[in-house]
């Protein structure tokens, strides 16, 4: 299994498990749309003895605007 490292966007820093290491995006549920983040540049550590393969995804967009306060409670 990979690790996916978010850089960018609503879940920035994040690890998330990667069951299929080819993947070139990742698409998410977040709020009422989804978010997307893609590949960038190639994955590390993917010899047998240097800990689990990991890929830098970097946020491209989402299908809704998003608003960290839209309920209002934060003014």
């Amino acid at each position: 299994m990979a690790i996916a490292r978010l850089h960018g966007g609503p879940l920035d820093g994040q690890l998330l498990p990667l069951e299929d290491e080819t993947l070139d995006q990742l698409i998410a549920p977040y709020g009422e749309g989804q978010i997307l983040y893609r590949r960038e540049g190639a994955p590390e550590n993917t010899g047998p003895h240097d800990g689990p393969t990991t890929a830098d995804f970097h946020y491209a967009g989402s299908t809704e605007d998003i608003n960290p306060d839209s309920d209002g409670r934060d003014e």
